[in-house]
């Protein structure tokens, strides 16, 4: 499967101008051959997290951007964006997976970022989500998430890769590239990292998405510029990895 990750510079609250942007460079990725595309977090609103009026009902713009997007270029998209559900009128901050074929998987981050005050405006979600992208078992998680090993762990061994779609400030992003790095070698997996560039509500982001294989070896990286990323996923590599290096059997 080969992937696209858009490292993109999002404007601030502002779903138009992102989803305009957006359109050109998913255009791009799929014109290459792309079939499946990953953008950031809060791909069309950025990280914004000190505002009540945010939320989007589920199956509102946002999400409605990413299905027209896959139907259009026959890919599938992941993104995530601020989606209010029942009960709460504080938003989950969803990953949403778009299909070519309509089909839409959810996954709501299970750690909003109570250091940037996330947990304020935004609901904590409860459980793991994963879903099957042309043969390749992806389990889904979102930006602080990468922080808590043991949700990985639960995931392992049902999971090909892993993507983490983010808003991951410059000041912070060695911890990112390493992180990253961590959870693709202790889980024999393959790990996508998008991360936004750019400056939004006061906080600078130097991007450093990486494709990072089962070994933690670096497939492709990005700098501190808009850009897309492409690599290849194979879930064939992940049997060959866990099989020579049979360290997961050991995880207590």
């Amino acid at each position: 499967m080969k992937v696209a990750v858009i490292q993109h510079d999002i404007t601030w609250a502002d779903r138009e101008a992102n989803f305009r942007d957006l359109s050109i460079l998913i255009a791009d990725a799929a014109a290459v051959g792309a079939q499946f595309v990953v953008l950031t977090e809060m791909f069309s609103t950025g990280f914004v997290v000190d505002r009540d009026d945010i939320g989007e009902p589920i199956g509102g713009p946002s999400s409605q951007f990413l299905m027209e997007m896959a139907k259009q270029h026959n890919v599938w998209i992941a993104g995530s964006c601020p989606e209010i559900s029942t009960g709460d009128s504080r938003p989950y901050n969803s990953l949403v997976v778009a299909s070519p074929t309509g089909i839409e998987t959810r996954y709501s981050k299970i750690h909003p970022f109570t250091y940037g005050g996330e947990d304020k405006h935004f609901r904590a979600g409860e459980s793991h989500q994963s879903v099957t992208v042309h043969g390749v078992r992806t389990s889904l998680s979102v930006c602080y998430d990468l922080r808590f090993a043991d949700e990985y762990w639960a995931q392992a061994l049902h999971t090909d890769l892993y993507i983490v779609p983010a808003n991951w400030p410059a000041s912070r992003r060695e911890h990112w590239m390493a992180l990253l790095k961590a959870r693709a070698i202790e889980n024999q997996a393959y790990v996508i990292g998008c991360n936004r560039v750019g400056d939004g509500g006061g906080l600078h982001y130097a991007g450093d998405s990486m494709i990072i294989n089962p070994l933690g070896e670096v497939l492709a990286m990005g700098e501190d510029s808009q850009t897309i990323l492409f690599a290849d996923i194979d879930p064939e590599v992940v049997v060959a990895t866990r099989s020579k290096f049979p360290f997961l059997q050991d995880r207590r």
